[in-house]
């Protein structure tokens, strides 16, 4: 079974990775497999999917609740 080594390194500027490999003699030759990670495409949701969302996670409020919460938002702004 062939030796190998796994390394993680970050792209340089340039686009340009740097592999320090210490068993490797100067003039030996090695093959070297890039794997980039994959990338998941965020879901695009339209506004409602995300209100319909937080609504379902919210509980239901009466109106008589809904008018006290901006009668207090209210008044706290004369303050």
């Amino acid at each position: 079974m062939q030796p190998a080594l796994r390394i993680t390194t970050k792209v340089l500027p340039g686009n340009k990775i740097e592999i320090e490999i210490p068993e490797a003699q100067i003039g030996d030759s090695v093959d070297v497999f890039v794997v980039l990670p994959e990338k998941v495409e965020p879901k695009k949701r339209s506004v409602m999917e995300i209100l319909e969302e937080v609504h379902a996670k919210l509980p239901p409020k009466s109106a008589e609740e809904i008018d006290r919460q901006l009668r207090e938002e209210r008044e706290s702004w004369d303050s």
